[in-house]
């Protein structure tokens, strides 16, 4: 319809310079460094809206303002964007399990959707814990809760680990 179109503008930096400090510093100071507004969040991040709010050993948590631009067809948060905030959140958590130069990345990722998100939700946080980190897979859980508690998503995921000396 005329008239109902709006419109979006957002500014990311350079992924690189993020790249190179996630190398140097150990999981848990990088993901520090995202909640404490020392290091920059990514493309992705900035795309969607979200922020990390809190970093710990083996657990991390990140805050979503739903927006209409986070909206489907039927007028509620996609699910892929709710998706892809868990997948953060555990994915950050293993990373504060891991020392320096180790990377990771998603092997695979199970999310199963309890009660829509919407605007009127107000504000939501996706909390990734760690569960086992070993050798070359780390496991990770997830939800996201309203700020009243109310339990929106759960999640499980399995990660591979690049650890020195091992080839991705």
């Amino acid at each position: 319809m005329p008239g109902t179109e709006r419109e979006r503008a957002y500014t990311w930096s350079d992924p690189s310079n993020t790249a190179g400090q996630h190398v140097s510093l150990s999981g848990l100071e990088f993901i520090r460094g995202l909640a404490e507004g020392t290091i920059e969040h990514s493309p992705s991040a900035r795309t969607l809206g979200f922020e990390v709010v809190r970093a710990e050993h083996g657990t991390t948590t990140i805050r979503l303002v739903p927006a209409e631009h986070h909206y489907n067809a039927v007028g509620t948060v996609h699910g892929g964007i709710l998706t892809a905030i868990l997948d953060s959140a555990m994915g950050f958590a293993v990373s504060t399990t891991l020392p320096e130069q180790t990377g990771y990345t998603t092997l695979d990722l199970n999310t199963q959707f309890l009660r829509p998100v919407s605007i009127d939700t107000g504000p939501i946080e996706a909390t990734g814990i760690v569960v086992h980190t070993g050798r070359a897979t780390a496991t990770a859980r997830g939800e996201i809760r309203t700020s009243q508690g109310k339990l929106c998503v759960t999640a499980t995921t399995r990660c591979m680990l690049f650890r020195p000396g091992s080839s991705p």
